[in-house]
């Protein structure tokens, strides 16, 4: 996957902050995992402040994206390679 484009993504929430995508995702989504910055989704290196939280509901993955002079946003992917993929490697909250 060369671009984030490409991912087939729906916008919930733009111009958010690092504590502020982390707060959303904790309240919106059904399961919570955290990982630190670099972990790779979608072929993509995340950008954030630890931990960064990433939050599933089904095959639906919830996430921060980061895009330089664009600020954060949090998107919307369904996947269920990826759900599967951040369940198995992401950490849940203690």
């Amino acid at each position: 996957m060369g671009c984030v484009e490409d991912l087939g993504y729906e916008v919930l929430k733009s111009g958010v902050s690092f504590k502020e995508s982390r707060a959303f995702i904790e309240e919106q989504c059904e399961e919570v995992f955290y990982v630190d910055p670099g972990f790779r989704i979608f072929e993509k290196c995340l950008i954030g402040v630890p931990p960064i939280a990433i939050g599933l509901k089904g095959p639906v993955v919830m996430l921060p994206y980061t895009k330089p002079c664009y600020g954060t946003f949090i998107l919307r992917v369904e996947s269920t390679e990826e759900a599967d993929m951040i369940r198995a490697k992401g950490r849940r909250k203690p």
